[in-house]
Order: structure tokens, then sequence, then C-alpha cells
């Protein structure tokens, strides 16, 4: 079965790198790519979501299954793996966060678009909007590194930046709840000021703000931890 599976990404892949398959496009459906690899339509199931996995395709409830066309999106599940295998430490978490994010930062000041710029604002709001719900504000902390990460105008960048921020939101949804109130004003403020930064299309600034926020919202998530 795995042979197969890998069969199937080998093909698909092959198409992309032959430019018969491009962003947005759709696949063949299962039954055409069983028939087409002389697989089952299950080892078929198998190989798309492996792809899905790699950010490579995307499923559309009753319409098939496409080529992404949007940022990558890399799942934090092999990450994951390796944490619980390795035993990764939370400031170890932080130390790739500051190497990747305090980067993306600059550029997004750089490089941010209008459509950028507003999807942080919203996220920000959403943060002062939610001083209250930490689970609400979790989310809307996730999405604003997000989309720095996507308006860094590389998309390496972005993906591995998702990657790392999805293991991040799976280590701290059962802690958010112990947050203070005092520490959720101050990180909202903190990502208010990142966002004015990268506004301003202040580079440095941007990369030191977000390089103190992530100091500060390291040593609050050790005091959650202790809770």
């Amino acid at each position: 079965m795995r042979g197969g599976s890998d069969q199937v990404v080998t093909y698909v892949r092959g198409l992309i790198e032959s430019g018969a398959l491009h962003t947005g496009d759709r696949l063949p459906t299962e039954r055409e790519l069983a028939a087409h690899l002389g697989v089952s339509r299950p080892t078929v199931r198998a190989g798309l979501r492996s792809l899905g996995a790699l950010g490579v395709v995307r499923s559309r409830r009753g319409s098939g299954t496409f080529i992404t066309d949007g940022p990558p999106c890399l799942g934090s599940e092999p990450l994951s793996f390796l944490s619980a295998l390795q035993g990764f430490t939370r400031d170890e978490m932080y130390e790739v966060r500051r190497i990747l994010e305090v980067g993306a930062a600059g550029l997004a000041a750089e490089r941010a678009t209008a459509d950028h710029i507003a999807a942080m604002a919203d996220e920000v709001a959403g943060m002062f909007a939610s001083l209250d719900k930490p689970q609400a504000f979790l989310n809307h902390d996730i999405r604003f590194h997000r989309a720095i990460g996507v308006a860094s105008g590389n998309p390496i960048v972005a993906s591995l930046a998702e990657m790392v921020s999805g293991m991040y939101y799976e280590h701290r949804r059962d802690s958010a709840k112990n947050a203070a109130d005092r520490d959720m004003k101050e990180a909202a403020e903190a990502h208010r000021r990142i966002y004015q930064a990268i506004r301003a299309r202040d580079v440095r600034e941007a990369r030191e703000a977000m390089n103190e926020h992530l100091l500060t919202a390291q040593a609050f998530q050790a005091a959650e931890q202790a809770v």
C-alpha cells in the first residue's frame, strides 16, 4: 500500500514538473488515477492525503482535488511527530519562531500589500475584542502571525511559519485558558506595535517589535504552564 501511494505522489509530481498541471488545476478523478496507475482507489486516496499534508493539493467537497492555488500550507503533523520523538522544548520552539518570524516581519514591512495590512489589522482588532475569551484570542494570534508569513512575500517563509505556528497552537491551546488578563492585554498591544511598524514600512522596528513580543510571549507561556 505504501509503495502504491508513493506512486501516486510521484505521478502527480511529474505532472507538475512537466507543466501539465499548474496551481488551481483539477487533478484526474480517483477512478482515473487508479486506472492509469494500476492501483486501488484506497491507494489513490492515501497518496492524495500525503499530497494534502505537503500542501500540494486541496480537496473541495463535490468538486474534486485541486493543485493548491494559494500560499503553500505545510501541515504541522511531521514536526509534531518529531517533537514527540525528540522531546522539543518550549524554548527551542520559540528560538525557531524568532529565527523565522523576526525575519518575516522585516520582509512584511518591505513587501506587504494593502490587503495584507488590512488582514493584520482585522486580527489585532479581534484580539482586543476577545481579551476575555482566551481561545478566541489565541485564534486571532495565530492568524496574525500567519498573515505576516504571507505578507513576507516569500512562499518558503510562509509555509515554514505556518508549520511552526500549527505546532505552537497544539502546544498552547490547553494552557491558553490560564492566561492572565494583564498578559493578554500586553500581548494585544505587542501585536499592534508589530502591525503599526509593518504599516509604516519600518523594517527595523518591525523586527525589533516581533523579537520583543516573542521573548515576552515565551515568558508568558512559561507562567501559564506553571498554573
